[in-house]
């Protein structure tokens, strides 16, 4: 059921009335093995794109959308507008993702 919460940046949603319902929320927080920490350290001296790492965000940012819409979805919600993300760094190796909007129910 989830998986069919329409998640938008923008403030509208054309064609379609809807009323707030309120805010909503997903988080995460992800780190990876130590193996890919060593490899990311040595990518660290010559320079580059540390893959392991952008893999890491991508997964994040996904499981974070998800579960945004697991929220809206039990509060009722048809779609989720106005939706952003926010991260940070917790210690040196992991990382946390929050995607957060405004849950909202089409007015039929």
């Amino acid at each position: 059921m989830s998986d069919k919460i329409l998640v938008v940046t923008t403030e509208s949603i054309p064609g379609r009335e809807y009323e707030v319902i309120g805010e909503v929320f997903g988080l995460t927080t992800q780190s990876k093995n130590v193996i890919k920490n060593i490899g990311a350290s040595l990518k660290n001296i010559v320079g580059g794109e540390i893959k392991a790492y952008t893999e890491m965000m991508a997964e994040s940012r996904d499981t974070s959308i998800d579960r945004l819409r697991e929220n809206a979805a039990s509060m009722g919600a048809d779609a989720v507008v106005m939706m952003r993300f926010d991260s940070g760094s917790i210690g040196q190796d992991m990382q946390s993702v929050a995607a957060y909007g405004t849950a909202v129910r089409y007015i039929k």
